[in-house]
């Protein structure tokens, strides 16, 4: 089998795990897609076109990236959440991967999250209320990172046909 179908396959497969990371915090996100992205202009046989398909894609995915710490940052500002409470959700969510298969994860934080603003606020209401901001503002966050992170894979397919045809 030829080397850069081999590559171009591997790097597809990545891409696909990167774009699922995005949304399933367990597994690597942008980061791989960008790490992909590099190994095929690098040994993917493209040659200039897998220059350009890494820059564009470099260009989505470091927004992605940026863009949901921004503005998941930006709405636990407005909600006045502190770190400490998406702290305590990350650690009970992490735990509730390993006691909830599947959904442990996202059961685990939001519980987390609830339990640590109740023990600030002593308020149910104020608790609930704060806790859904925040969950709201995760899930806004990787909605956002998902959709660059396909815009991203979206160039290397393009890259791939280009590079196909001019083979």
């Amino acid at each position: 089998m030829n080397p850069d179908i081999v590559v171009s396959v591997l790097c597809g497969l990545a891409i696909v795990v990167g774009v699922a990371g995005t949304i399933i915090p367990v597994l690597p996100g942008s980061i791989l897609i960008g790490l992909s992205l590099l190994a095929w202009a690098l040994w993917g046989g493209a040659g200039a076109i897998g220059w350009v398909v890494f820059g564009i894609g470099l260009i989505f995915v470091g927004a992605g990236m940026t863009a949901s710490a921004v503005l998941t940052g930006r709405k636990m500002k407005q909600h006045a959440i502190p770190g400490r409470s998406v702290l305590v959700g990350i650690l009970v969510g992490v735990v509730g991967m390993f006691i909830i298969p599947l959904v442990g994860l996202f059961v685990g934080f939001a519980a987390g999250l609830l339990l640590s603003e109740l023990a600030r606020t002593r308020q149910v209401g104020t608790a609930a209320r704060s806790s859904w901001a925040a969950l709201k503002a995760t899930g806004l966050g990787m909605l956002v990172e998902c959709g660059l992170a396909c815009l991203a894979a979206s160039t290397w397919v393009i890259g791939l046909w280009v590079a196909a045809a001019n083979a």
